[in-house]
C-alpha cells in the first residue's frame, strides 16, 4: 500500500511545486527556500537535534511553550523546528529566533525523507496534533527514532477518511512510540484507525496552558489608550474569505446603537489584507492599515492590522472580540488566546475544530456562540450595554482555562525518558 502511495505522490510532486509557484503571486514567500521541500539545503545545519513538527501559525504558538522548557532542561542539545507553511515559518524565527533551527518540513517521499534523516539526524521526533506520513514515519522507524504525536486530535470525518486506507494508517502508526491526545474522544478515533491502545493515552490540549507575555498585554492596554481612546474596540480576528463581508457589513448597522463602534480586523493571511481594505473601502468606511502608522480619529470606522505576530497584543487592545473561521465552514480558531487576556469571546456557528472547547466553554457560560448576523448584533449590544455581563464572561473564561491546564507538564514527563 506503501508502494502505491510513494507511486502516487510522485506523480503528484510537479503539480504540488506548480501549486507552490501560483500561491507565489499572492504570497512570495511560498516561492522562496522551496528546496528545502525536497530536502536540499543551501547550508550545512546542526544533527543530532531535537526535532519538533508544528503546521503552522496556531500550531507554533502552542508548542512553545514546551519548546523553551525542553531548551532550558536540555540546554546543549540543538533544536529543529519544522513548519508547512510561511506564516509558521515567520512565527518561529519571531518568537524563537537563532536559538532553533527552522526548515520546511520536506515532501514525504522516501529519497527526500531518507536524506532529511541523514542531514539532520533526529534523537527525537515530535509531530503535533494529526500529521501522518507514511514513509517519514517509516524511516524514523527503520532508524529507531523515538517518534511521537503530541497535542493530538482526529475530527469523526478524518478518522473516517483514515479508516478507508487501514494497511497505510496503521503500519504508519505502527511506527509511533507514543500518541498523546487532547481528548479521550481523540483517543478512541486514533485507536480506531490503528494506534496500538497500550501506546495511546489522553495527555490534554497544551493549549490551554498558554502563557500571554506580560509585555504584549501592557502593550495592548498602551495601544487602546494612544490610538484607541473613547472608542468601543470590537476585534474580528483570524477572518477568511466571505467572513470579512459578513463584519464589515454589519457595522453599519451596529454603529447607530453604538456610535464609538471601531472594527479592528486581523486577516488570518497575510495575502488578504490588500483585499480586506478594497473591501471597506467600497462600503465608504474610512479605513486605516497599521502598517501605515496613522492615528485613528473620531470617524475611523475600520483599523486593519496587516501585521504578523501581534494578535495577542491586539487581543489586549480590545473590549471585546470574534474569533474568526467560525462564521464561515473552516471550522474555527483558538478561542484560549482572547480568553487569556481577559477579553470577552464570541464565535460563530462553525467550530468542528475546537468542538470540545467551544462546547466546554459554553457550558461554563465563558463565551457566547451566535448562529447568524442577527445574534451577533444582540451580543455585541449587550456587551456594550452590560459591563457586568462582560465581567461574567472574563471571568468564567480565566476559570475555564485554569481548570484544563497541566498537558505541558504531562507530555515533557514522557518525553523525559527518552532524552
Amino acid at each position: 500500500m506503501r508502494l502505491l502511495y510513494t507511486l502516487l505522490f510522485h506523480l503528484l510532486v510537479p503539480i504540488v511545486l506548480l501549486r507552490l509557484y501560483w500561491r507565489g503571486f499572492k504570497a512570495p514567500e511560498y516561492r522562496k527556500r522551496w528546496t528545502e521541500r525536497l530536502a536540499i539545503y543551501k547550508q550545512k545545519y546542526p544533527d543530532n537535534v531535537i526535532w519538533i513538527h508544528a503546521v503552522s501559525v496556531g500550531e507554533a504558538e502552542a508548542v512553545f511553550p514546551l519548546v523553551k522548557r525542553l531548551q532550558k532542561q536540555y540546554s546543549s542539545d540543538n533544536f529543529l523546528i519544522t513548519t508547512t507553511t510561511p506564516t509558521g515559518s515567520a512565527r518561529v524565527q519571531n518568537v524563537l529566533s537563532d536559538t532553533v533551527t527552522h526548515v520546511y518540513l520536506p515532501y514525504d517521499l522516501p529519497s527526500v525523507v531518507s536524506r532529511f534523516i541523514k542531514i539532520f539526524k533526529p534523537k527525537i521526533a515530535i509531530i503535533m496534533e494529526k500529521e501522518i506520513w507514511p514513509n517519514l514515519y517509516a524511516q524514523c522507524g527503520k532508524q529507531n527514532i523515538p517518534l511521537f504525536i503530541i497535542n493530538a486530535r482526529l475530527s469523526a470525518n478524518s478518522a473516517k477518511g483514515y479508516k478507508k486506507i487501514p494497511a497505510l494508517v496503521a503500519t504508519a502508526l505502527s511506527n509511533v512510540t507514543a500518541v498523546m491526545t487532547q481528548t479521550q474522544e481523540d483517543c478512541d478515533r486514533f485507536i480506531e484507525i490503528g494506534s496500538a491502545k497500550e501506546k495511546t493515552h489522553v495527555a490534554g490540549n497544551i493549549k490551554f496552558d498558554i502563557v500571554i507575555p506580560e509585555q504584549a498585554i501592557e502593550q495592548g492596554k498602551r495601544l487602546n489608550k494612544q490610538l484607541f481612546a473613547g472608542r468601543f474596540v470590537w476585534i474580528i480576528a483570524s477572518t477568511h474569505k466571505g467572513e470579512d463581508e459578513i463584519f464589515l457589513d454589519m457595522y453599519q448597522q451596529i454603529k447607530q446603537a453604538i456610535p464609538s463602534l471601531l472594527l479592528l480586523m486581523v486577516p488570518r493571511h497575510p495575502e488578504r489584507f490588500k483585499t480586506v481594505k478594497r473591501l471597506a473601502e467600497e462600503r465608504q468606511l474610512k479605513t486605516i492599515m497599521r502598517s501605515s502608522n496613522e492615528h485613528c480619529t473620531s470617524d475611523t470606522d475600520v483599523y486593519i492590522a496587516d501585521t504578523m505576530g501581534e494578535l495577542k497584543m491586539l487581543y489586549a487592545a480590545a473590549d471585546i472580540g470574534f474569533v474568526g473561521g467560525s462564521m464561515v465552514p473552516v471550522g474555527g480558531h483558538n478561542i484560549l488566546e482572547p480568553l487569556a487576556v481577559d477579553l470577552p469571546v464570541i464565535f460563530g456557528p462553525y467550530m468542528i475544530n475546537f468542538k470540545q472547547i467551544s462546547d466546554n466553554v459554553l457550558k461554563m457560560q465563558a463565551a457566547v456562540q451566535c448562529q447568524d448576523e442577527m445574534e451577533i448584533i444582540k451580543t455585541v449590544q449587550q456587551l456594550y450595554d452590560d459591563i457586568n455581563f462582560r465581567k461574567s464572561l472574563t471571568q468564567q473564561g480565566a476559570e475555564f482555562l485554569r481548570r484544563n491546564q497541566g498537558a505541558t507538564d504531562r507530555i515533557f514527563n514522557v518525553l523525559e525518558n527518552y532524552l
